[in-house]
């Protein structure tokens, strides 16, 4: 469960971030000022469900989260993203950077150490070969 903590915290320092960018300027963004404020809220979400539901599910959300939005950045700071340039500078770059690095290592940690790929592989083998068939 510490392990699920250290995530949820990751992912509430990110949304926090990107809240309060989103406040100070960057809700004029065409595109890019909604998807800090969805940021902002499905970092409050991921980080509630890490720590209420034992499943998988909010593992793999935490982890898509920390590398969909570091990815992000990673276009905004090289070639752009939606007409945004950004650059690696500033005290709430590297707060949320680190916080999405930390949000997709222990999400994969937490999963790792709760057995959930394994469950997740064995739910996968009970399938049938080949799926439903439909006449």
């Amino acid at each position: 469960m510490r392990i699920r903590i250290l995530a949820a915290v990751a992912a509430l320092v990110s949304a926090g971030v990107h809240l309060y960018l989103w406040s100070d300027g960057m809700r004029h963004e065409h595109l890019v000022g909604p998807a800090f404020m969805v940021n902002a809220v499905a970092g409050v979400v991921i980080a509630v469900l890490l720590v209420t539901w034992r499943h998988w599910v909010p593992l793999f959300l935490v982890v898509g989260f920390g590398a969909s939005t570091l990815g992000a950045f990673v276009l905004a700071s090289t070639v752009g993203l939606f007409g945004t340039h950004e650059s690696w500078t500033g005290n709430y770059v590297w707060a949320a950077a680190i916080s999405e690095a930390v949000a997709i290592v222990a999400g994969l940690w937490a999963a790792t150490a709760e057995g959930r790929w394994a469950s997740l592989r064995q739910s996968e083998d009970r399938l049938p070969v080949g799926g439903a068939h439909h006449h």
